[in-house]
């Protein structure tokens, strides 16, 4: 769960920041939040283990260029010491991108919603306009 929220996240400030997607595969508003079918199905049956080094060193690397590498540094940086748990609430406020899928616009009613990437920037590039302290969330 944490390795899904991490990635999800770094997409979200990509896509503010930087004005591109992280990734391409498109977000979907599962029940427990966000979800990157590919990374869920990658590496579900971890659980809540750790991912050994080996599964993570077979992975493609990144073609990223240092925009790119600085933004990943910054989100680990900030967040990499919360526990999935955390990264999960941080996701399911009320106002952000998956809630505004999942609750207001009936993904729970159907499966596998697309969040799309207009309303995870929108929402992103007003926490960045926000003043602080303005309880948006992460």
């Amino acid at each position: 769960m944490k390795l899904m929220k991490l990635v999800y996240i770094a997409h979200c400030w990509s896509l503010a920041l930087l004005d591109k997607p992280l990734i391409s595969e498109p977000i979907r508003a599962w029940k427990y939040g966000p979800v990157i079918e590919s990374l869920y199905h990658g590496f579900k049956r971890f659980g809540n283990s750790p991912i050994p080094l080996a599964e993570a060193e077979s992975l493609p690397e990144l073609d990223c260029d240092e925009n790119t590498l600085m933004l990943l540094e910054k989100v680990w940086e900030k967040y990499g010491g919360l526990s999935g748990i955390h990264l999960s609430s941080l996701t399911h406020l009320p106002g952000s991108p998956w809630y505004k899928v999942w609750e207001e616009d009936g993904g729970k009613n159907m499966r596998y919603a697309i969040i799309p990437d207009d309303k995870i920037k929108g929402f992103y590039t007003e926490k960045i306009a926000a003043p602080s302290g303005s309880g948006r969330g992460h």
